[in-house]
């Protein structure tokens, strides 16, 4: 169901959207100094991408009516999580949050390994250019 796929992006992507301003608020903050700059936010990073996963191995075992996504759903379309179909409803409402947040971690691992990779970088041409 399409619904569901973008309001659990949607969903997620907040939250995602709320680390990254957060990440990046340190990173600028460090900025004096590059490498540690790159390595905070790539620590950070680590740490969302965690979090993230750790929800989608915990999405199937929690209740899907007590996340964001169901109460965007009801906000949507109050008849779909009331009455018969409610219970099929949850069931897919579960499957679809836990593919988008590994779909989502997947992405957030990415840029974690890329401020990694920059973290080096910048540890490499200090080295280099420091002797």
């Amino acid at each position: 169901m399409d619904l569901l796929q973008t309001l659990a992006d949607l969903s997620i992507r907040r939250a995602c959207g709320f680390a990254a301003l957060g990440i990046g608020t340190v990173m600028l903050a460090l900025s004096f100094d590059l490498e540690l700059a790159f390595r905070s936010g790539a620590v950070l990073t680590s740490i969302a991408c965690g979090v993230i996963w750790l929800c989608a191995w915990w999405s199937p075992r929690r209740d899907v009516r007590e996340t964001e996504l169901w109460s965007m759903l009801a906000a949507e379309r109050l008849h779909l999580t009331r009455g018969p179909e409610a219970p099929r409803l949850q069931a897919l409402a579960g499957r679809i949050l836990h593919e988008r947040l590994v779909w989502h971690g997947e992405r957030v691992a990415l840029a974690a390994m890329a401020l990694w990779i920059c973290t080096g970088l910048t540890m490499l041409l200090r080295f280099v250019f420091a002797g």
